[in-house]
């Protein structure tokens, strides 16, 4: 049954994207040509794989081409390639709507660009919705597709308006046409239906492209001389040309990675970049390499200068295209890059493999393995030699991932280890490297001291760190999530144990202190009344100055371990860990309640006090206590009572 037209609403964040676009200044506006060219050269690649097991799908169809067509005098630009084309149900599913994993992650970038004037071309390029750039320069987007193996076409239409049309209509072949009704051109602007903007547009951004990118051009060409007009002495009379049109290549579709380094610029990898990778910014740095002998392959890969929105997305895709001998055949080719360097972006050709290889036969292919490890071998070779100042932009961006690489390679793990950094109690904000960490530790200093958590602020303010900086050790602040599982892999480093500050004893002072004993009776009666909620009470080896703190015993879990398996949903399979509630019997106040114990242990205010000091030990950290209100009271009767002395 044929699809009558429709008329159907942009998703919300859709129609925010374009009011943004619609609205904003660009200083590029280029960019949306660039992006329809590689729209559709992806188009192709995914028809060129898929006719490998299918070859009739072509037909006799099978010279692949993306081409432009410019109107001056309608203002209309087009493009169109004989790729994969789409179905109804696929425009209906890709145009119109930002896939449902990056939604959340969309929505706010898009707050935050609401009170920009110039709108910030990795909003588009992360979310992979390079098809909108299109409304930078066009007032209508009119997209006629066809999808390779069927006998219906599709109509999509819009302006931008916060509505599109959808009908099914009639197309000759496959692929998909794009028709852009251009604005009116402003001052400054180029005119994108002039054949030399064109030309320096694919030239600039497109050149690398894999497949002919063509334009009808008009040409001059010599009057055959059978057919000039000539006087009675033989000479010609009029023109001795012609204007004919002739379609004309544009790039040069030498394959970038083929081509020796020499013979490339930094601005044509920056281009190939944005390229295959649909980013709009700079990467940071580049590896391009070629193994030639019993295994020959070529690889260019790059390391982005931002992260992904979605780099933490289960469904996320990894950046590596696969090729053999120039014919694309896969991306999101996860067995050739190991997922915690997926952020690393590029392609990898390797002459050897199988044009019809499958994900099953790529995991268990010894070529790519060894492929795989050479790249891994590499990109950690690259971090390792970065300048300081570059390997900071890097870390901040990806740093998090790398360091997943410490529980997940370990035949890799003493590299990465030698690659991660962390804030310290003594780096100003600035981050240390573990070996620049060891390299400046005490000489009586026998372990690497470490504290987890989220909140920067609240570890360096820590408690359980005041022992440790009256010694003047450094600490270690790990505040990402994964530093869990790297501490439970990375035991030690240079053979330094990594020692938890916040978990058993830190064994400080050698020589037993015997005065501690004077409150076991006390630590006792403590116990005793707080039993449901703590393990233990006893003498702190963390504190110095606070008066009471939680830690655990040397294997327990951590209270940020803890806290980030609840907050993942597994509260259920989270037992309630007791802790240890320690107490500075260096500090006045233990003293006095001790005394009080000893002359009244039936005194309903040690009851108090004893949950009071729980309370403040839970708050020292940023936990919440269960009865605030009540330690609130207690507080204010506490202070008022030394108001009155």
């Amino acid at each position: 049954m044929e699809e009558q037209k429709q008329t159907h609403q942009f998703k919300t964040e859709v129609q925010q994207l374009l009011n943004l676009i619609i609205n904003s200044l660009y200083s590029n506006k280029d960019i949306f040509l660039r992006e329809l060219i590689s729209n559709a050269s992806d188009a192709i690649d995914k028809l060129r794989f898929k006719s490998q097991t299918e070859p009739e799908i072509l037909g006799s169809d099978t010279e692949f081409r993306i081409k432009l067509t410019a109107d001056p005098e309608n203002k209309t630009l087009e493009v169109s390639d004989n790729g994969i084309g789409m179905t109804y149900d696929e425009v209906m599913e890709n145009i119109g709507t930002i896939a449902k994993s990056g939604t959340a992650a969309f929505m706010q970038a898009l707050e935050q660009a609401k009170n920009q004037e110039t709108l910030t071309p990795e909003l588009i390029g992360q979310f992979g919705v390079g098809f909108y750039s299109s409304f930078i320069v066009a007032q209508k987007v009119t997209l006629i597709t066809k999808a390779a193996g069927s006998d219906k076409a599709v109509r999509w239409e819009s302006s931008g308006d916060g509505n599109f049309t959808i009908e099914e209509t009639e197309k000759e072949s496959r692929g998909t046409t794009i028709i852009l009704k251009l604005k009116e051109k402003e001052e400054g602007d180029k005119d994108f239906t002039q054949e030399w903007t064109i030309r320096s547009i694919v030239k600039q951004h497109s050149d690398f492209v894999n497949y002919p990118i063509v334009m009808d051009v008009e040409k001059d060409e010599p009057v055959p001389e059978n057919e000039q007009i000539k006087d009675k002495d033989g000479k010609p009379v009029g023109d001795t040309t012609r204007k004919v049109v002739k379609q004309e290549t544009l790039n040069s579709m030498k394959a970038i990675w083929a081509k020796n380094k020499s013979e490339i610029s930094d601005e044509e990898y920056k281009e190939f970049y944005k390229h295959i990778s649909h980013d709009w910014n700079d990467p940071l740095t580049h590896i391009h390499m070629k193994l030639e002998g019993v295994t020959e392959y070529s690889a260019l890969l790059y390391i982005p200068s931002k992260a992904p929105f979605d780099m933490f997305f289960p469904d996320r895709k990894h950046g590596i295209q696969l090729y053999c001998r120039r014919i694309f055949i896969m991306d999101d080719c996860k067995e050739l890059m190991p997922e915690y360097l997926r952020f690393i972006k590029g392609l990898v050709d390797a002459s050897d493999l199988n044009l019809n290889v499958s994900r099953e036969i790529l995991q268990q292919d010894r070529l790519v393995r060894n492929i795989k490890k050479n790249l891994v071998k590499k990109v950690l070779e690259m971090l390792k030699a970065m300048e300081s100042e570059e390997y900071e932009k890097f870390y901040n961006e990806f740093g998090q991932v790398l360091k997943e690489g410490i529980n997940s390679d370990w035949e890799n793990k003493d590299k990465i280890a030698d690659l991660i950094q962390y804030k310290t109690t003594k780096s100003n904000d600035k981050y240390v490297r573990l070996k620049d960490y060891v390299s400046n530790m005490k000489p009586e200093q026998e372990e690497i001291y470490y504290i987890t958590g989220d909140n920067l602020s609240m570890l360096i303010n820590s408690p359980h760190l005041e022992a440790l900086k009256d010694k003047d050790y450094e600490v270690l602040l790990m505040t990402d999530p994964v530093d869990e599982w790297v501490v439970q892999s990375l035991t030690e480093y240079e053979g330094k144990k990594l020692k938890s500050a916040e978990k058993g004893d830190l064994n400080l002072d050698k020589t037993e202190d015997k005065k501690d004993e004077k409150f076991n009776a006390l630590f006792g009666f403590i116990k005793s009344k707080l039993d449901s909620k703590i393990k233990e009470v006893k003498p702190s080896s963390h504190l110095k100055n606070s008066l009471a703190c939680l830690s655990g015993d040397s294997n327990d879990m951590s209270a940020y371990m803890e806290k980030l398996l609840k907050a993942s949903g597994g509260a259920a399979q989270v037992p309630e860990a007791k802790r240890v509630l320690e107490l500075n019997t260096s500090h006045p106040v233990v003293e006095k309640i001790n005394n009080l114990f000893e002359k009244d242990r039936d005194n309903q205010v040690l009851n108090d006090y004893s949950q009071l000091l729980l309370d403040m030990a839970v708050i020292s950290e940023g936990g919440k206590i269960d009865n605030p209100s009540q330690f609130n009271k207690m507080l204010g009767d506490l202070m008022a009572k030394s108001l009155d002395q």
